[in-house]
């Protein structure tokens, strides 16, 4: 997977910061957890799904399309908040939530 293309996604729409870990490795911060990508090859399936918190996600949504990202579930209701899918440039899927 191309971290590059991973690094300007995050930046661009979360504001992430990154730092390289050498040529295969970048950890992010500015997101209130720590965490990093890998780059492989592998897909991984049925894997753990990363869930964010944006307080308007509406306006999170649209960053994310403009940046590329593409939306695998949209805006649903659930208990407690609501929440859509997405994937990334790497075709990683995550999630983010609102409780309003």
């Amino acid at each position: 997977k191309d971290l590059e293309a991973i690094k300007e996604f995050y930046s661009k729409v979360f504001h992430w910061k990154f730092t390289d870990y050498g040529p295969t490795y970048t950890s992010f911060s500015e997101s209130g957890i720590f965490g990093g990508f890998e780059q492989s090859d592998e897909t991984i399936v049925n894997g753990a799904l990363v869930v964010l918190y944006h307080s308007n996600l509406e306006d999170i949504k649209s960053k994310i399309i403009s940046a590329d990202g593409v939306i695998s579930k949209d805006i649903f209701s659930f208990p407690g908040g609501r929440r859509f899918h997405f994937i990334d440039p790497a075709g990683n899927e995550l999630a983010v939530w609102s409780d309003k």
